[in-house]
């Protein structure tokens, strides 16, 4: 039987100190994860990785990535622009190929277990792992680390806590985590400038789904050490709802403020869905799906394309 091939989406509340986020890179790496990207933001002082292996692989690298970081991250002293609960605060597995949700929230339990019994973190799951499903990150971060250090606040006691546990909240130091599974989405940041930061709440706002937005948009506005401000996005289904369309949503609100868009930067790796609007937008050729791109085309008649929104038995 083929490989299953899934994801795991670390995000580490570490974006500063390099070392920090290279140790986690290299325990995931020695567990025979492939990394297939890293990066480090000193603004939301937070880390992001794209990991790639079987579900057997992925179970361990998390594992070791989590020990490394819970020796390494204390929260009592980190700041940052991004919510966090958990020195390793978000953990979302994502199936590829020849792999299901099903196999992706399996996983996330059996990882949730381990880490409560051998790393010592408390669990919360969410997305697909929870249950019922859907379990969103925003109820659970709440407040951030400092909410859950002496407690559970609003009846939001973890799923898993470690064996024994004789805290009255979360990890003194390391917090808890969160432990997912999800489909491949799109996380995107846009710079803009001449709005205030409470305009580009408004705008992130209006762009979700609960403001009369974009279905499976979340969006905050920041305003980042450095002066900027900044639209933080995860689109969580970019097949569905396009990117391109969101972008130009953005443009208009910022131009109607008398402001201009800046810099946008993805967070990890391109999901394919997400290029096909704003190339087909863009070159005027109508809707562009997986059956007009050749990569695409070559994996489906692999039998690997599935999550590209492709279907292999056409």
């Amino acid at each position: 039987m083929p490989h299953r091939l899934m994801e795991a989406v670390p995000n580490l509340s570490e974006g500063r100190d390099l070392a920090v986020v290279e140790a986690a890179v290299e325990a995931a790496l020695e567990a025979g994860a492939e990394v297939l990207d890293w990066s480090a933001d000193a603004d939301h002082n937070r880390s992001v990785l794209t990991l790639l292996g079987t579900p057997d692989i992925l179970q361990v690298a998390a594992v070791a990535l989590a020990r490394t970081l819970v020796d390494r991250i204390d929260l009592r002293k980190h700041r940052g622009v991004h919510p966090r609960i958990g020195a390793l605060d978000v953990l979302p597995f994502v199936p590829l190929v020849n792999a299901s949700m099903a196999d992706a929230r399996a996983l996330a339990r059996r990882v949730g277990e381990e880490l409560a019994r051998d790393v010592g973190l408390p669990v919360f799951y969410y997305a697909q792992a929870s249950t019922p499903p859907g379990r969103g990150l925003a109820e659970l971060r709440r407040g951030g680390f400092e909410a859950l250090a002496e407690g559970w606040p609003d009846g939001r006691r973890p799923d898993v806590l470690p064996p024994g546990w004789a805290h009255p909240g979360a990890h003194p130091s390391a917090g808890a985590v969160c432990v997912g599974a999800r489909d491949v989405l799109l996380a995107w940041n846009v710079l803009v400038s001449g709005v205030s930061l409470e305009d580009a709440r408004g705008i992130a706002r209006a762009l979700r789904a609960s403001g009369g937005g974009f279905a499976g948009v979340r969006a905050l506005a920041f305003r980042l050490e450095r002066g900027a401000v900044q639209i933080s996005m995860n689109i969580e289904n970019p097949a569905a709802t396009d990117p391109f369309a969101v972008y130009r949503a953005i443009e208009a609100a910022v131009a109607g403020l008398g402001g201009e868009m800046g810099a946008t930067e993805v967070i990890g790796l391109i999901p394919d869905a997400a290029l096909y609007g704003a190339a087909g937008a863009r070159l005027r050729m109508g809707p562009v799906g997986w059956k007009n791109v050749l990569s695409a085309r070559v994996l489906a008649r692999l039998g690997a394309a599935e999550w590209l929104g492709g279907d292999s038995s056409k």
